[in-house]
């Protein structure tokens, strides 16, 4: 691990010994991993991006510097005007790795099986709702796969997934989270001491993503009402999941991991919109609370908002009997006080960590899997968001045995179809109305927990 600053009170962990945990000495070797790791590589790897917008773009860059024999040769949007555009953005950061074609640029809902076709591993960051179906036939075609959070926006979505962990298992292919977290070292340095009792006993955790909304886009002119809802897709519930699998996706994946992989027993939440009902906003909630509880009786208090002119923080604080901790800030207060300092010059932050381990399990033939916790900590927010539009508490047993999904169904998706969401007479989309016996999304839950 890079230098940190040591606690004037150590927590009974030295530093080798620190070392020796299997999370933290995985982040360690992996953060190891320099720009010209596999300088020596000749073999080419093909690369596919499924989905072109500003993530899935980082994303494509990364794994261009991962590996110099990395070439990026297929790519794919709902838009072709996108695609083309990031391929020369690309192409001025790494021209002589991408060698995208006019005949291997696609467009429209179905171009993700031509990706596949022509790539060694995909990245996918589009809308969540396809990141399921999209894993899964790659990895059916023997692809590696890196997949963008959240890792899917309904039970029947994850269920998905979870199969597709399996499989990836028993073809021993690679699948590598966009969970980030997980490969930040001051994030996993802060968690080991947590659990090596720096803070005494996890009591409860606060959860923080509060921010204005993400990623508004006005409506370019001559867009059909499906291309429109595809172009903003993070505020349409049927694209993206709302803001609880979005947004806290990865805060609550910062809870699990502090509470040693953990899932929660129950949760109640609440949300609505309360200010942001323009047309611009599509038809998903500006504010969201929910409350996780655990069988140990530990609380897990989330928060997320995407509301204007509002107090903004992101942040994942953890109270314990002898202290707190904040995993963001990766800092102790208390008993045992410390704080992690960034090695500054040289320091591959995350989002090209996860890139460089992916590439490295490719290149050695040890694949790496990271679906221990990535359908969890997603399936969790998934709970939490399911319990804002109901209005009911909902189980761990509850939205796992459910099949319940937002139509259409991913898999039924085609570019001629009418979006499941229009325009209501007021002028703005409507909205899930918890509590009420004849909405839509409460009623089709109810549903889905009966039947299955």
């Amino acid at each position: 691990m890079a230098n940190s600053a040591e606690s004037t009170k150590s927590p009974g962990t030295t530093r080798r010994d620190f070392l020796k945990s299997s999370t933290v000495a995985a982040s360690a070797a992996a953060l190891g991993i320099g720009s010209s790791a596999y300088a020596g590589a000749s073999d080419i790897i093909r690369v596919g991006m499924i989905g072109c917008g500003g993530r899935n773009t980082g994303a494509a860059a990364q794994a261009l510097t991962a590996d110099p024999g990395a070439r990026l040769v297929a790519m794919c949007d709902i838009f072709m005007d996108r695609v083309k555009s990031k391929r020369k953005a690309l192409k001025a950061q790494k021209k002589d790795q991408v060698i995208v074609d006019d005949d291997h640029c696609f467009a429209g809902f179905d171009g993700y099986k031509h990706v596949i076709e022509a790539s060694d591993v995909v990245v996918i960051a589009n809308a969540a709702k396809f990141h399921p179906l999209h894993a899964m036939t790659a990895l059916k075609a023997g692809r590696h796969v890196f997949v963008e959070k959240p890792h899917g926006i309904d039970p029947a979505g994850l269920k998905l997934l979870q199969k597709a962990v399996g499989l990836a298992r028993q073809k021993k292919l690679c699948l590598v989270s966009g969970l980030h977290s997980r490969y930040h070292e001051g994030y996993a340095e802060t968690v080991q001491r947590i659990h090596d009792g720096a803070i005494g006993d996890v009591i409860s955790i606060e959860e923080n993503f509060l921010r204005a909304p993400y990623v508004i886009i006005n409506r370019a002119p001559g867009l059909s009402e499906l291309q429109w809802q595809c172009s903003t897709q993070y505020h349409f519930r049927w694209l993206s999941g709302d803001d609880v699998p979005q947004s806290l996706v990865h805060n609550m994946d910062r809870a699990r991991w502090v509470l040693k992989e953990a899932v929660p027993a129950k949760c109640h939440g609440l949300g609505g919109r309360s200010s942001m009902t323009e047309p611009i906003y599509g038809d998903v909630f500006d504010h969201h609370s929910v409350i996780y509880e655990l069988d140990s009786g530990v609380r897990i208090y989330a928060f997320c908002r995407t509301t204007t002119g509002c107090y903004n923080e992101s942040s994942s604080i953890v109270l314990g009997s002898k202290g707190k901790a904040s995993v963001t800030r990766c800092q102790i207060w208390g008993e045992n006080p410390w704080r992690w300092q960034n090695p500054g010059k040289g320091w591959r932050g995350p989002y090209q960590v996860e890139h460089d381990v992916l590439f490295k399990a490719i290149r050695s033939g040890k694949p790496v899997n990271n679906g221990g916790y990535m359908t969890r900590s997603t399936m969790t927010t998934v709970m939490g968001q399911i319990s804002c539009y109901a209005g009911n508490e909902v189980t761990w047993d509850e939205i796992n045995r459910s099949d319940f999904y937002y139509e259409p169904r991913p898999e039924n998706c085609r570019d001629d179809m009418d979006p499941p969401v229009k325009l209501g007479s007021d002028g703005s989309y409507p909205v899930p109305r918890p509590g009420q016996e004849d909405d839509p999304i409460r009623a089709n839950w109810l549903r889905s927990i009966k039947l299955s």
